[in-house]
């Protein structure tokens, strides 16, 4: 960070595939202006996703995204697997969205770096 110059650092530049590093970096950014789109079905996601990301189940997201989001937002989308992150980008490119990008690794590689995610976890009652 350079402030004697009043150079403002900036976050790595959005690609069509991103690492999960890419995007933790564009979160410490401190100024994120995205949207982390989970993919997988609702049960998936609620038992853990990426901290901060909302659930468009790929199945519903031709017909949700446009009532969800913004033409020009930022969106990753992942899922645990590759190709249904890039099937999910692939229909939001196709209705007209400009900046997405495939979080590549999924869930999976978020979590196997401890970046932080929400999970909720449900308690059995044994004792009856």
């Amino acid at each position: 960070m350079n402030l004697l110059f009043g150079i403002i650092p900036t976050p790595p530049p959005m690609r069509s595939k991103s690492r999960v590093y890419d995007l933790k970096a564009r979160l410490d950014w401190g100024k994120p202006a995205l949207t982390i789109i989970d993919v997988r079905d609702r049960s998936a996601f609620q038992f853990s996703h990426l901290l901060g990301a909302i659930n468009l189940p790929i199945r519903e997201l031709a017909d949700r995204a446009p009532t969800s989001l913004e033409l020009t937002r930022d969106i990753y989308v992942y899922s645990d697997m590759d190709e249904e992150a890039a099937e999910a980008a692939a229909i939001l490119r196709n209705a007209g969205y400009l900046n997405v990008s495939e979080l590549q690794g999924g869930l999976p590689a978020w979590k196997a770096v401890g970046y932080p995610i929400e999970s909720v976890f449900f308690c059995l009652n044994t004792e009856n």
